[in-house]
C-alpha cells in the first residue's frame, strides 16, 4: 500500500493539493461552471449548519484554523469555547485539537488551541494534539490514526456551522463515526452577505471533495484513495 501524501509545515496552496489535487480542482471548476452541482451542495452546507443532536462520544475534536500572527482568530476561539462547554457538560472525557503549523505562525494551530484551553482551566491530561495537518482532510486523516491506536470509536466534531457539511463528508469518507456540533458564536452573522458568501465557497469546496473522490476512484489511484478513504 502506498504511503499517503502529507503536506509539509507551512505548505503553499499547491503543496497542499498533493497527488491528483490539481486535476480534481480543474474538474471541480469545470463542472462547477454548470452551477447545478454547486447549488446542490449549497443546500447540504446550509442544512449541515444545524449539526446533530448531542450524544456522548469518546472524544471532542476541534478542527484547527489558521492563526493570525500567532493569535487565534475569532472563529477558532469560538470553536474552542464550544468544545470547552461540551467537555464541561461531560459529553466526552477528552478534547482533541487538530492543526499543524500554517502560514507564518511560529507554533501549530493545535498548540495554540491547547494553550487557550489550559488558560480556561481545562487540565492538560484532558487535551490531546494532532499538530501535523495542513487542512481539514489531513486533520481527520491523522486523527483517525490516533483513534485507532487508542481504540476509540466516536467523535463529537466541532467547527463553525458552514464548515460542518464538508467536515462531515470528509469524516464519513474516512470511515469515522462522527456527530457534528456547530460553534454558535462563530462569525459571520447568520443570514448576512458574508455568511452567504462563505456558504457558496463551502459549497464549492464540498463539490471539489466529491469530485476528487470520484476522480480517484475513476482512475483507480491507490495513492489518492489511501489519502481520502
Amino acid at each position: 500500500m502506498p504511503t499517503p501524501y502529507h503536506a509539509p509545515p507551512r505548505a503553499s496552496f499547491w503543496q497542499k493539493l498533493g497527488p491528483g489535487g490539481a486535476a480534481s480542482l480543474g474538474l471541480a471548476l469545470v463542472t462547477g461552471l454548470l452551477l447545478v452541482p454547486v447549488w446542490f451542495r449549497l443546500r447540504r452546507v446550509v442544512e449541515g449548519a444545524a449539526g446533530d443532536p448531542l450524544e456522548p462520544a469518546d472524544a471532542i475534536l476541534v478542527l484547527g484554523r489558521r492563526l493570525q500572527d500567532d493569535t487565534l482568530t475569532p472563529v477558532y476561539e469560538a470553536r474552542l469555547a464550544h468544545a470547552e462547554g461540551l467537555w464541561r457538560q461531560g459529553l466526552a472525557p477528552r478534547i482533541l485539537v487538530a492543526g499543524g503549523t500554517t502560514g507564518r505562525a511560529a507554533r501549530s494551530e493545535a498548540e495554540a488551541g491547547r494553550d487557550w484551553l489550559l488558560a480556561r482551566g481545562v487540565p492538560g491530561a484532558a487535551i490531546l494534539l494532532e499538530d501535523r495537518s495542513q487542512h481539514t482532510l489531513e486533520n481527520l486523516f491523522n486523527v483517525r490514526s490516533h483513534l485507532r491506536a487508542e481504540g476509540w470509536r466516536t467523535l463529537l466534531l466541532i467547527s463553525d456551522p458552514l464548515h460542518l457539511a464538508r467536515a462531515r463528508a470528509t469524516a464519513l469518507g474516512l470511515g469515522l463515526d462522527v456527530r457534528c456540533s456547530p460553534a454558535p458564536s462563530c462569525p459571520p452573522l447568520p443570514g448576512s452577505l458574508a455568511w452567504w458568501r462563505r456558504a457558496v465557497f463551502e459549497a464549492f469546496f464540498l463539490h471539489w471533495y466529491h469530485t476528487g473522490l470520484f476522480y480517484s476512484r475513476l482512475i483507480r489511484s491507490e495513492r489518492q484513495l489511501e489519502r481520502v478513504t
